[in-house]
């Protein structure tokens, strides 16, 4: 299906301040961090979700309004999961005149036959749907793919790094993917949840449940992480902006990783290949819903 200039999908939210703020967020992510440049073909992730349907809108209104040219098409993944409304999602990419590809999958019977018991159900989904999303945006033409994560992943990711793997990592805005072909890029990351969420009720987005067995139950730690911010916020109202912040202020010198030592080249200098790793090119192992939502 094509995208028509005709048919305005954020014209009905133009004068909604809310919709002006989070387009405002997303296009300041774009500017600090390079994510769109003149020619990009970008596969946008849309499970269904407030965030990737949010993400989707804002990123076609900002299309229509930049100075350099480029394409969106929406890349659903349907999981074989039994009542996943993948006709719903449909529905709204066709009214809203939207390019789009339905991806159909075996991901449910592939993990009822290969997970082993006791083994996190979302840690291989997230597996099955990123590899999903890499190929079809692939085929598609894509040099990038653009997820849904917002504020609130970027810190949760931080937060359970540090408390339960002992890393000091969250996400990236911009990374190139375990392929080496498509950049993934998260253009939401200075939206909150919350505003977000807010959004998509005034909206009357179409959202679906993801109808995994596990949804609701799974990524305990993760709501831990939710409510912890939750709390301190309620003492500390700036938590958050001053966490993320964190992630784009580091000090390597006042570390205890021993990789970050200076290189003999000269006092000031870091040995980048020892403090970067490639073993820390991907950050995307967290649960599936987190990946297009």
């Amino acid at each position: 299906m094509s995208n028509s200039d005709s048919k305005k999908p954020s014209e009905e939210f133009k004068n909604n301040r809310l919709f002006r703020t989070l387009r405002h967020g997303v296009g300041k992510a774009i500017a600090d961090f390079g994510l769109i440049n003149e020619g990009d073909r970008i596969a946008v992730a849309v499970s269904g979700g407030k965030d990737s349907y949010t993400l989707l809108l804002v990123l076609e209104e900002l299309r229509r309004r930049a100075p350099v040219k480029f394409e969106l098409i929406a890349v659903n993944i349907d999981s074989g999961y039994p009542g996943y409304r993948t006709d719903t999602i449909e529905d709204f990419f066709v009214k809203n005149d939207f390019s789009y590809r339905m991806v159909p999958s075996e991901h449910y019977a592939i993990i009822k036959e290969k997970r082993r018991p006791g083994s996190s159900f979302c840690s291989i989904c997230s597996r099955l749907k990123r590899g999903a999303l890499y190929e079809a945006a692939q085929t598609l033409g894509c040099n990038k793919l653009a997820l849904g994560h917002h504020q609130d992943d970027f810190i949760e990711t931080l937060l359970l790094n540090q408390f339960f793997v002992g890393s000091l990592k969250s996400m990236s805005a911009s990374m190139l993917a375990d392929n080496g072909i498509i950049t993934v890029i998260r253009p939401l990351v200075y939206l909150a949840e919350e505003d977000i969420a807010t959004f998509s009720r005034q909206a009357e987005l179409p959202v679906v449940c993801c109808c995994c067995p596990v949804c609701g139950t799974a990524d305990v730690q993760r709501k831990r992480m939710k409510q912890l911010l939750k709390e301190l916020q309620a003492d500390i109202p700036y938590v958050k902006s001053s966490l993320l912040k964190a992630l784009s202020n580091v000090h390597p010198r006042h570390l205890l990783d021993t990789s970050l030592r200076r290189d003999s080249a000269g006092p000031g200098t870091l040995d980048i290949h020892s403090a970067y790793p490639a073993s820390l090119a991907d950050l995307d192992s967290h649960v599936c819903q987190q990946i297009e939502d």
